[in-house]
């Protein structure tokens, strides 16, 4: 349970013991299947957790406004009823058959929950019109400079608008289960509304909170997990040459000095909002796609996995229409498989404050090669990363490098010495744990 500030009376947030090597995934139902409800995300549950993911996403299962929708079945973040479940998908009842059998595999389940705005013709825009933000001539207004045209966005100045909202999550706690949320764009919303969310839910049993937002002030009374969104705009960067290696220094400068210890950042290569607007996974990466996989799962942070990407699936969802992912064996799935299978045996590559510090191990390249290891408990791993698409063969100048190792994903055995030089093709990767040495 999270632990009591009594200068503040508020919650400060713990990391729970279940999540310290935990991975996410992303399910979208609509698209998950052909049939495109939750009978069929059960189904595919012992895939899932045959991944190594221990915590389920589901993204909005409410009713989706009908008034200004877009394309024919519309978004599924333009929310009619926060208290139903969209037909689309199945009954209270099949959800609640999802969330037993991922239960019974050792896997939360998130909701997606919604809580800037809702659709046009939710019942609350009548009954309680008050409830919503207006523009310059008090009409009711999408969300400024976006092209969400098919939603209104509430004014949480309204203490009765946020009672409703705790009362609406509480209920999907309490009624179906459920272990937390994934609060879309959590920054609209005010900060003390989601601490008086982590207090209201966590008196009704433990919940896990991911933000999607960048914000460091979220974790200490709120979230565990936000999104590392600059960490992916950064790893685009680099695969399309659009920027250099000490960006990405930064960014991990930044997370270990201005984040909490106790922070879990979430890292992904894909995700709803990537595929459907900016690209799949290849258009993301290119060449640069499994390097930045490897980062993802065996750097800081929290991995995810979009639904279909450990399928290969190589087409931007339709967001507003019926699009099935296509399922196959796939290569993608097996790197995913072997890194977090990896993960979860190391005590080095835990989450947040069960893991350890990335620490930096010099090249005579560092234009080209980000090379780091993560130590703790007598376990060290290396990892070597081409981020270029050049043939490289640095060599290192740290006693870190060196030693008695085992390559990961080929299960050979390598002697390293920082004087000779470690020849990588274009984006390739090496991921080494220390046999001596440590």
């Amino acid at each position: 349970m999270p632990s009591v500030n009594s200068a503040t009376s508020k919650y400060r947030v713990e990391q729970p013991e279940w999540s310290k090597h935990a991975v996410i995934y992303q399910v979208n139902t609509r698209q998950f299947s052909e049939a495109g409800d939750f009978r069929s995300v059960q189904e595919r549950l012992p895939e899932i957790r045959n991944l190594g993911v221990d915590i389920l996403w589901l993204m909005p299962i409410h009713p989706i406004g009908e008034k200004n929708r877009k394309g024919e079945l519309g978004s599924p973040y333009a929310v009619k009823d926060y208290f139903a479940v969209n037909p689309e998908f199945g009954t209270k009842d099949d959800l609640d058959a999802l969330v037993d059998a991922a239960h019974s595999q050792n896997m939360k389940v998130l909701l997606d929950w919604v809580p800037n705005h809702s659709a046009w013709d939710n019942p609350l825009v009548a009954s309680h019109p008050e409830w919503y933000a207006r523009d310059h001539e008090e009409q009711f207004r999408p969300s400024p400079w976006w092209d969400w045209d098919d939603i209104i966005e509430f004014d949480y100045d309204n203490k009765a608008l946020r009672n409703y909202m705790i009362t609406a999550m509480k209920y999907w706690v309490e009624q179906h289960d459920i272990d937390g949320y994934r609060c879309d764009v959590a920054g609209y919303v005010p900060i003390d509304f989601w601490e008086q969310v982590r207090s209201e839910l966590d008196s009704i049993k433990p919940v896990f909170m991911l933000a999607e937002w960048e914000s460091r002030d979220l974790h200490e009374y709120a979230f565990n997990m936000t999104y590392a969104w600059s960490w992916n705009e950064v790893m685009h960067d680099i695969a399309h040459q659009r920027c250099g290696l000490d960006k990405l220094r930064k960014y991990y400068s930044w997370n270990e000095r201005s984040w909490p210890s106790s922070a879990y950042r979430m890292t992904f290569v894909s995700n709803h909002d990537k595929n459907a607007w900016d690209g799949t996974q290849y258009e993301q990466f290119g060449e640069a796609l499994e390097a930045a996989i490897v980062l993802s799962v065996i750097g800081e942070g929290m991995p995810l996995i979009y639904n279909g990407q450990e399928a290969g699936e190589s087409k931007r969802l339709a967001f507003f229409e019926r699009d099935p992912i296509v399922w196959q064996a796939h290569s993608i799935g097996n790197l995913y498989k072997a890194l977090i299978k990896f993960k979860k045996i190391i005590p080095a590559l835990g989450n947040g404050p069960f893991g350890a510090t990335m620490i930096q191990v010099p090249s005579n390249d560092l234009k080209r090669v980000f090379s780091f290891v993560r130590m703790k408990d007598n376990h060290k791993v290396l990892v070597v990363l081409n981020l270029s698409p050049d043939t490289v063969a640095p060599t290192f100048m740290s006693s870190l490098y060196d030693g008695v190792y085992r390559e990961v994903l080929s299960g050979i055995d390598e002697v390293l010495q920082s004087e000779q030089p470690l020849i990588l093709s274009p984006w390739a990767y090496r991921v080494f744990y220390a046999l001596t040495g440590k």
